[in-house]
């Protein structure tokens, strides 16, 4: 079963040639009508939720953008996919998984093994996942003997990626995640789920170890280890920076002039921000422990980064209100 072509430019609603701005636009608004927290159906929120994600983790990467363009819709032709694409061990499309998980193929093709729940469609994984298993038959995590050893080899370890929200990172939560093994002709898949506890503080790129769920052994040894490396989704309003949430606050020239009190939005809820006088554009407010947790039991900041726009009309009473303005101001941006 061929693995479906995802249109990431129809997703977000844009055209091929959209701009930087255009796709983080397109990313915000869509993301913002469907986040889990705001939808009206949560389960279909929840699955709109990641594909308008992965859509923009390709879109917004120009790496990625640029070979997703490159091979276009026929990019399992390139050799990216289906029997043969990989050297070895690779992805291949068994059906039968969950949404959101992809397959990996052992080198000797004995055992297949087929994950779901990750949070990434098969597309995605094949196109830009890190090949399941693919890390050498040296390459692996733990300690291994070499193949002139006697010792029985153990088998290979396995990686998959896991998408964690925010939220998840925040909290911590328990996902479901399910392992499809293909033992090979004549035998029947066996499908094992597991409760995988995603620990809070969870950071991009950080591995969850699942113990000897990897590959078997072809020597009689101990099965390998399955390995989930998270990648946390991206959200419509905050940028993460380690521990550090950056949201960017547009202000009205009013509010950053005279200093005011606005709401801005946080991962627990909406909090009331003091706007200090004079604040300038790109500046940073600080609101202490609204962060993702870090290592000490602490939380990091959320930093609100002011943004000051103008309104895109005026009226008569207003415009004349700034000519008033201008003449009673001695400020030239301009001169130091």
């Amino acid at each position: 079963m061929a693995i479906e072509y995802k249109d990431y430019y129809q997703t977000l609603g844009i055209s091929k040639t959209a701009s930087e701005d255009d796709i983080r636009k397109a990313f915000r608004k869509l993301a913002r009508q469907y986040h889990p927290d705001v939808a009206k159906d949560k389960a279909e929120g929840e699955r709109k939720f990641k594909e308008i994600n992965e859509a923009y983790e390709v879109l917004s990467d120009p790496e990625k953008r640029r070979k997703y363009d490159t091979l276009g819709p026929n990019w399992e032709q390139a050799g990216m996919g289906g029997p043969g694409g990989f050297n070895g061990g690779g992805y291949r499309r068994a059906g039968g998984g969950q949404p959101g998980g992809y397959t990996w193929r052992s080198s000797d093709g004995e055992e297949s093994f087929e994950f779901g729940g990750t949070g990434f469609s098969d597309f995605f994984e094949a196109m830009f996942g890190s090949m399941g298993g693919g890390f050498g038959d040296d390459a692996n995590f733990g300690p291994r003997t070499t193949r002139r050893s006697a010792t029985p080899r153990q088998g290979k370890d396995l990686q998959a990626e896991i998408l964690v929200s925010l939220e998840e990172a925040l909290r911590g939560s328990v996902r479901q995640i399910t392992v499809r093994r293909s033992a090979g002709p004549g035998r029947p898949p066996r499908e094992e789920v597991y409760q995988v506890k995603v620990p809070a503080g969870v950071h991009e790129g950080q591995m969850i170890r699942m113990a000897g769920q990897g590959e078997k052994s072809s020597s009689g040894g101990k099965p390998g280890d399955l390995y989930l490396r998270v990648r946390l989704e991206r959200h419509p309003e905050f940028r993460v920076e380690g521990s550090h949430l950056y949201y960017d606050l547009p202000l009205a020239p009013w509010e950053a002039a005279l200093g005011s009190h606005v709401q801005i939005p946080t991962l627990e809820g909406h909090v009331s921000l003091k706007i200090p006088a004079s604040t300038q554009a790109g500046q940073k407010l600080r609101l202490r422990g609204q962060g993702l947790p870090i290592k000490d039991g602490g939380r990091g900041d959320l930093y609100a980064i002011a943004q000051i726009e103008m309104p895109p009309h005026i009226s008569d009473k207003e415009h004349k209100l700034w000519e008033e303005l201008a003449k009673a101001s001695k400020f030239n941006p301009r001169q130091d």
